[in-house]
Parts: C-alpha cells; sequence; structure tokens
C-alpha cells in the first residue's frame, strides 16, 4: 500500500505540474490576468478527485472490484456516474457552442442523445446486467462461441474506445490549451497523466465516484449561470426567446449563415430563422442519419455498458438508465439556455474568434454573467467552467480506458489466452493494470501525434462502429434464439468495415482543394472589409470604432486561420483516403451502416445453424429477465 501511495502522490504532483508550473512564453489565455486564478481552481478540483483515488485504491482487492466496484454502487449513484461518462466536452462544451452559432440545430445533438438512453432503458440495461459479468464480451459469449465472439467482441471495443478516446484527447489538448493557455502537448500529458492515476490505482470504484464528482459539479455551474441568465426574464420562456431573436448580434450570425438569401429579409425574419431548422444541417437525411448513431451507438459504447454491472440487482440497472434519463435530460434543456445566453450576451463574433467550433460559448458565458473579462468574479466563473471542463475530458477518458483495458485483459487474456480457466484474482487484477498502462500511453502518444487533425472524423467513427456492429449483435442475441456464433462475427465484421469505410471517403476527411477556395474566399474579401474598418474607426464615433476594433481583431484571427489553412494542404491535391472530393455525402454512415449490421447477423444466422446457442436459449431468456444467478457480478 505504501509503494502505491507513493506512486498516487507521484501522479498528482506530475498532474499538478504539468497544469501550474507552465514556461513562461505559453500562450495567451481567455483568462488573461487572473490566469493564476484558473490554475488555482484547476489544482483544488485535481486534488479532490486524486483523494477520492486514493480512497477507493484501498477497496481494489479483487477483479470484480476494478472492473465492476464489486457491483456495489447503488442505482442513484450509478445514475449520476452514467451522466458522468455520457456528458463529455461534447456535451458541455460542444452543443453549447453549436447552440450558439446555428440555433435551432444545434439543439437537435441533446434531442438524439437524450431519446438514446429511452432504447437504453427498454432494451438492453436490465437483460445486460443479469448476464454479464464484466464487459461487452461477456454478453456475447454467454451462449455462442467463447473464443470467436470475446476475440471480436474485444477488437470492436478497443476499436470503438481507441476512436472516443483519441478524439476526447485531441479535444481536450486543444481546448484546455484555448482556456487557459496551456500548451497542446502538456495539455494531453495531464489529461493521461490524470486519467492513468484514476483507473491504474481506483479501478471502477475511483473512476465512478470522479465521473459522480464530476457531473454534479457540471450540472451545478450550469444551474448557476443558467439561473442568472434567465432571472431578468422573470423566467419566462417567450420574452427570453424574443430578446434572442431581436438581437443584432444573432441577425447578423443568421445572416452571415444564410448568405445571398439574407439580403431580402427583415431583421425580423432573421432573428426567427435563428428558431428554425436548416441553419447547420442543410440536407434532412443527413440529420436522420446522425440520429441513428446516436441513438443506437449510444447503446453500445463499451464504457456505457460496463456500467450496468456495477449495481446489485437488475432493479437498480433499471434505476441508474432512469436517473441517468432525469439528470442528462435536464442537462440537454439547459444546453439551450447556454447556447442563447451566449448567443445573446457574447455574440458568434466573439465566439468564433475564441475557437472557430463554438466551444467557448459557455465559459465566455460565464465569465459575462461574472462581470466580464476584466473582473475577478468573472474570471473566478471562466475558471470554474474551465476546471469542469478539464474533469469532464480526464473522467470520459478514464471510463474509455477502462472499457479498454477490461478488453483486452479480461476477455483476451483471461477469456481467450487461458480459455476462461481459473486465474487468480491477483493475477487478473495486475493484466488489467498492465493493459490499462499500455492503452493509456497509447492514447496519450496518438494524442500528441494528431494535433491538429480534425477530431470529427473519430466521433463519428466511434458512434457508427458502436450502433452498425455492437448494438445489433448484443439486441439480436438477446432477443432472437436464431442469433448465433456465425451472425455474431458476421455483424461485428460487416458493421465496422461498412461503418469505417463510408466514413473514411465522407465530408468528415480534409479535401485540400475545398480548404483553399474557402480559404482564398476569406483572403479575397479582406480588402473589402477592411476599407469598411477603416471607415468606420474614421468617423469617430465611439460605438462604431469599438465594433471595427472587435471586426479588426475577428478578421485578423481568419485571415491567419486561411493562410495557416492553405500552408497546412500545400502540395496537396488529394484526402487520405487519394479523394479529391467526399464519394459519400453524409457526415455520418448511420442510415446505410446500421441496417447493414443487423442484415449480417441475420443472414450469417440463418446461413449456419449452431446447437450451443439454440441450447442455451431458454436458460439465457429466463435470466436475462429475472436475473437468477446473477445476484451479483461477484457470484459467476
Amino acid at each position: 500500500m505504501k509503494s502505491r501511495t507513493t506512486l498516487l502522490g507521484s501522479s498528482v504532483l506530475a498532474a499538478v505540474l504539468a497544469l501550474a508550473a507552465l514556461p513562461a512564453q505559453a500562450e495567451a489565455s481567455a483568462a488573461g490576468q487572473y490566469r493564476w486564478l484558473t490554475f488555482a481552481v484547476f489544482a483544488a478540483v485535481i486534488m479532490l478527485t486524486m483523494y477520492i483515488t486514493y480512497v477507493a485504491s484501498k477497496r481494489v482487492k479483487s477483479a470484480s472490484d476494478f472492473y465492476t466496484a464489486g457491483g456495489g454502487i447503488t442505482g442513484l449513484q450509478n445514475g449520476w456516474a452514467i451522466a458522468g461518462d455520457y456528458l463529455s466536452a461534447a456535451s458541455f462544451l460542444g452543443i453549447a457552442g453549436l447552440i450558439s452559432l446555428y440555433g435551432y440545430d444545434g439543439f437537435m445533438y441533446s434531442v438524439g442523445w437524450l431519446v438514446a438512453y429511452i432504447t437504453v432503458l427498454l432494451l438492453i440495461a436490465e437483460p445486460c446486467r443479469n448476464i454479464g459479468k464484466y464487459t461487452l464480451s461477456d454478453i456475447l459469449a454467454y451462449r455462442n462461441d467463447p473464443k470467436k465472439t470475446r476475440v471480436v467482441g474485444a477488437l470492436s471495443v478497443i476499436t470503438v474506445s481507441t476512436f472516443y478516446l483519441t478524439a476526447q484527447m485531441v479535444g481536450g489538448g486543444v481546448l484546455v490549451k484555448t482556456l487557459i493557455g496551456i500548451d497542446y502537448e502538456i495539455s494531453v500529458v495531464a489529461v493521461g497523466v490524470l486519467m492513468l492515476s484514476y483507473v491504474l490505482f481506483g479501478g471502477m470504484v475511483a473512476t465512478t465516484w470522479v465521473q459522480i464528482i464530476k457531473a454534479v459539479l457540471l450540472v451545478a455551474a450550469s444551474v448557476v449561470i443558467v439561473m442568472l441568465v434567465w432571472t431578468p426574464y422573470g423566467f419566462s420562456l417567450p420574452a427570453f426567446l424574443a430578446d434572442v431573436v431581436g438581437d443584432p448580434k444573432v441577425q447578423a450570425q443568421v445572416a452571415k449563415l444564410l448568405g445571398d438569401p439574407a439580403k431580402t429579409m427583415t431583421a425580423a425574419e432573421l432573428g426567427q430563422r435563428f428558431l428554425e431548422p436548416g441553419l447547420y444541417f442543410k440536407a434532412p437525411i443527413d440529420q436522420i442519419s446522425l440520429g441513428m448513431a446516436l441513438v443506437f451507438g449510444t447503446a453500445g459504447l463499451p464504457h456505457i455498458l460496463m456500467r450496468f454491472f456495477t449495481v446489485p440487482t437488475a432493479q437498480q440497472a433499471r434505476k441508474s438508465v432512469v436517473w441517468a434519463m432525469a439528470i442528462i435530460g435536464g442537462f440537454y434543456v439547459l444546453t439551450l439556455f447556454l447556447g442563447f445566453g451566449a448567443a445573446r450576451h457574447v455574440g458568434a463574433a466573439n465566439i468564433s474568434a475564441v475557437d472557430a467550433g463554438g466551444n467557448m460559448a459557455g465559459p465566455l458565458l460565464a465569465q459575462y454573467i461574472g462581470g466580464g473579462a476584466d473582473s475577478f468574479m468573472g474570471n473566478f466563473m471562466l475558471a470554474f467552467v474551465s476546471a469542469v471542463a478539464f474533469a469532464t475530458i480526464v473522467a470520459v477518458v478514464a471510463g474509455l480506458v477502462l472499457a479498454a483495458a477490461s478488453a483486452m485483459a479480461h476477455d483476451l487474456w483471461v477469456g481467450v489466452v487461458h480459455a476462461g480457466d481459473s486465474v487468480p484474482p491477483q493475477q487478473q487484477v495486475r493484466a488489467a493494470r498492465i493493459a490499462t498502462v499500455l492503452v493509456g500511453a497509447t492514447a496519450i502518444v496518438i494524442g500528441i501525434a494528431a494535433k491538429g487533425q480534425n477530431v470529427a472524423v473519430l466521433v463519428a467513427l466511434a458512434f457508427a462502429v458502436a450502433a452498425s456492429a455492437n448494438f445489433p449483435c448484443v439486441l439480436l442475441t438477446l432477443y432472437w434464439k436464431r442469433c448465433n456464433t456465425t451472425g455474431i462475427v458476421a455483424g461485428m465484421v460487416v458493421g465496422t468495415v461498412v461503418a469505417v469505410g463510408l466514413t473514411l471517403v465522407s465530408p468528415n476527411l480534409t479535401y485540400p482543394k475545398a480548404v483553399r477556395i474557402a480559404a482564398h474566399k476569406v483572403l479575397d474579401g479582406e480588402a473589402a472589409k477592411r476599407a469598411t474598418i477603416a471607415e468606420a474607426i474614421a468617423s469617430g464615433d465611439t460605438e462604431k470604432v469599438a465594433k471595427a476594433t472587435k471586426d479588426a481583431a475577428t478578421l485578423d484571427k481568419a485571415v491567419k486561420k486561411a493562410n495557416d489553412d492553405i500552408k497546412k494542404v500545400e502540395g496537396q491535391e488529394t484526402s487520405f483516403m487519394g479523394l479529391e472530393k467526399p464519394l459519400f455525402e453524409l457526415k455520418n454512415p448511420g442510415i446505410f451502416s446500421i441496417p447493414l449490421g443487423f442484415l449480417a447477423v441475420i443472414l450469417g444466422s440463418l446461413l449456419r445453424r449452431d446447437r450451443r446457442a439454440e441450447d442455451l436459449w431458454d436458460e439465457l431468456h429466463v435470466r436475462k429477465h429475472t436475473g437468477l444467478l446473477a445476484s451479483r457480478p461477484t457470484a459467476h
């Protein structure tokens, strides 16, 4: 225990130093002169989560403790932990940003992710908890060939986790760099060190409680900001929305997005368009495909499925999903006010000037509500929101690493290499920790190597593979008697290959010619905009000068980005796949890959009979509904 405590202390020290002892030449941050305050709040949050990890490390004595917290998490606790696992940086920063820039269409992400949990509650949660043990592959191996299904299941889990994990690491590096000025590489290492500390020492116990704490902080911060935003309107939604659509900054953003059609529209019409679809999703089929991937992909995410093995009974599994739906649903309603509030008070131009994707909308709104960029309280709120964003990234990464490590240690090493024979608990935990280090180190290396890359493709891949490969296999093995090993293998392979293949030829990848066209469009319009700005400054009007100064700063960043983009694709004519333009026009392949995944499972199962799968159907049918012999995961 002493050596473990020493190692944990070293991890804490390394993480804090990575954040606090930054080189003097670190980039400017949104916190400005109050950067020290951001570090202080970060250190407080980090020390709190590390103390939790230290306490949890004393409870990790068996494989069950490491993988599933010994099945001792209550439904309420697991509901908060699921919310913490699910509400990633994309949910907190990304959706609020999309709403602030695109209005109604940004909120559709919230709807998709919330509806996903209805699928999980009705079809997945209780049966998975009743027949599983630690991982997704346990569910597939229950009545199918254990070795074959564990191999394909583990590979799928590792694939999904790696895509999602890399996206979180890259996103974490970029966001924290933007929020407080940390160098990208240091940010990625800090995320990696903290994540490894949670999983390596505390396993699922520490990961669960870190996710609970992070979810509580995230919801609390959002509630406070929303209350302050909504209070001036007497908590009247119509009054709030009327003020948002009547704001000139919102109307200017809509005009920018619509282009030429906006020239014939009145200011009121431009504001109303902010509450209507079509500013972000141009084709309805694209939104349908994305919605399918979000809804079914959630039910196939390995780090979410693992959470149902941490509760003692099927009743608690159902209760945990109900609590998770309530928490997640409530939070996603808050994102509407966060996004619209940022659009009204901060403005899309100012948000995009800091981060083109809009990810700074929530933090900048917190800074504004607290008193602005020059106030102590404003920067304290910015620091708190930044620290919660950092904790959000680390907690989600910890869950993903635990899922990937479980697949390697439990499914491949114990289930395949040792053929499921009895392996001493100490050896299982040791194997899990070795796998954790391997996955964590790989995540850090890939995260640093992927600097500046488009992570949208990785997020699309993670949900597409989970929805196209994992979900059809889990659903059909639970509810269709004829489903067997051949079908599971076929479904995993076809679902993964089709999802990955279509994503690699979709608009998610970078196409050099399109990048150059967009960049030159910005540069060609620079002279006219400079002239307009100079004219406004020469007028001497205080308001016009202030606006022109901001416009000049925004234009400078746009021009710099355009030049940087041209430089990045210099000498390139095609994408990574050798294409000049996308072959598949949808950003997410779900509408095609999900049906093909189901079809592969069905055809594979019909082409070949499997006596084991049929003989164990009655046992599985009874157990998934009653939970007999599954009172606790440790009893398996």
